[in-house]
């Protein structure tokens, strides 16, 4: 904890282990008795601590921490939550049919977590299967496909989620290169440029855009040829996006073994994925190395987490620096909590890194009143958002347009929103956050998870009612009640 986070953080919140203290328990191969005598509790009060009938104790948590080798953040209900949106999604599905009420998702989450894992994957391989059938409705004699397993783009989301968006190997590692290369900003272009060349051979050429297209066209933004140790890189790229590139390269190079080691994870189940990951891991490499953890962590508390002066500090873009801000996770010298998401005008979400617990639905698009998409209206300016969750949880949301692609008037570009969202209990360490209204309910936005499964009965912009099993409160007789089916267009 730093010195800028509020002391009583968590404070009368209650920890449930139940199934997580089990399942670890398992890994260890102990049982019930063995580990109560290692934690110095009775085995009764551990049987009821793995049935949710008892929370932890500070003294029991810590104790467990010591003896499991776990780091409390393991027993938040982080990972609960998600697996509870991911469920009542599925549920909630036209080919389920079936109304769950939301207490019995909950318990289903909490005590049979990989029951419910289970029925989440089955689900989304029936709804891959039935996409590839209706591709391929229309071609005669073509089977369709059956289940497949999971996108690698979604095992590759889920392996960075499960780490919380933060590699401590890699942050350690990248911090060692860069007291070695000691990069400024403005000049680390240069800097890895000639590593590169001194230490693996590597010869850096602009490639020039290709003759029959465009002027200003696109061009790949890196491509390394091993054989002939040429780095070919994009004409059209800022010093800032050349030196990110330049340290992905690196990263790849000289880390070799580190991105093999964490790619190597059984959640990533397919050459693709693992592919996909090491790539990922790179370029987390690339933030690390340009922007050190411990010098970036304190200039972001001092600044308040301004994204603009990080950027001139830095020599980086805005959303190079949003993503970075997303890994200030190192226990002992934590920053504000991120998620970290950047879209397209039409919803489709690229990238989505997250340090919380705040996410959306796989499902259906996302919440349209989200200040993610108002940023398209507003180029270039930062908006914030107290952002109100079904459940009363409150976020504070920053979005951003940024551009990227070639130069001249014909050259295509593409323009997206980028955004960084924390619970509101950090939002005072934000300098985008005075001003605004904290601790004032109207000042929030009631949003969602996407219209297929939120629950609010009053959003004049649902753009479909949800789909049978979705459930909503009603506020009077405090019971869950069917959203009422009413006409939409389209």
């Amino acid at each position: 904890m730093t010195a800028a986070e509020p002391a009583d953080r968590g404070r009368g919140r209650k920890v449930w282990a139940h199934a997580r203290l089990r399942r670890l328990r398992r890994e260890h191969g102990l049982n019930q008795v063995e580990l109560a005598r290692r934690l110095g509790i009775s085995t009764s009060y551990l049987n009821q601590i793995e049935h949710s009938q008892r929370p932890l104790t500070a003294s029991v948590l810590l104790r467990i921490t010591e003896v499991l080798g776990v780091e409390p953040e393991f027993f938040s209900g982080a990972d609960e939550e998600r697996l509870a949106t991911d469920l009542r999604t599925a549920l909630g599905d036209e080919a389920c049919g079936a109304e769950v009420p939301a207490e019995e998702v909950g318990e289903a989450v909490r005590d049979h977590p990989a029951l419910a894992r289970a029925l989440v994957t089955l689900h989304r391989r029936y709804r891959d299967a039935a996409e590839q059938a209706a591709a391929l409705a229309d071609r005669s004699g073509t089977p369709a496909p059956g289940p497949t397993a999971a996108e690698p783009h979604d095992q590759v989301r889920d392996f960075f989620y499960a780490h919380h968006n933060h590699f401590a190997a890699l942050d350690a590692a990248a911090e060692r290169q860069a007291a070695d290369l000691a990069p400024c900003p403005g000049r680390a272009p240069d800097v890895v440029d000639a590593h590169l060349a001194q230490r693996h051979g590597v010869r850096v050429v602009t490639t020039a855009p290709p003759a029959d297209g465009p002027p200003g066209g696109p061009v790949d933004a890196r491509r390394y040829d091993p054989e002939s140790r040429v780095l070919h890189l994009s004409p059209w790229l800022t010093d800032g996006q050349r030196a990110f590139q330049l340290a992905t390269q690196l990263g790849l190079l000289e880390q070799q073994e580190l991105l093999h080691e964490l790619s190597g994870s059984a959640a990533l189940t397919s050459p693709q994925s693992r592919a996909l990951a090491r790539i990922g891991l790179a370029t987390y490499f690339a933030g690390a190395l340009l922007m050190p953890y411990a010098a970036f962590h304190r200039d972001a508390e001092q600044l308040r987490y301004d994204i603009e002066l990080l950027q001139t500090r830095y020599g980086v873009g805005f959303e190079t620096v949003c993503h970075r801000l997303s890994t200030l996770q190192r226990p002992g010298l934590r920053g504000v909590p991120f998620s970290f998401l950047r879209v397209d005008r039409a919803g489709n979400i690229s990238k989505r890194q997250s340090a919380t617990d705040f996410h959306f639905s796989r499902l259906g698009g996302t919440c349209p009143l989200w200040t993610v998409y108002e940023a398209f209206s507003t180029p270039g300016r930062v908006l914030p958002q107290v952002a109100e969750m079904p459940d009363g949880k409150r976020h504070f949301w920053i979005a951003r347009t940024v551009t990227r692609g070639g130069w001249g008037h014909r050259a295509a570009r593409a323009t997206f929103a980028v955004a960084l969202g924390c619970e509101l209990r950090h939002a005072h360490r934000l300098i985008y956050s005075d001003g605004i209204a904290l601790d004032d309910p109207r000042a929030a936005t009631p949003i969602g998870l996407g219209c297929r499964s939120c629950e609010r009965r009053d959003c004049a912009q649902r753009a479909r009612p949800p789909a049978a099993g979705a459930l909503a409160i009603d506020p009077d007789r405090r019971s869950f009640v069917p959203y009422p089916v009413t006409e939409t267009r389209g």
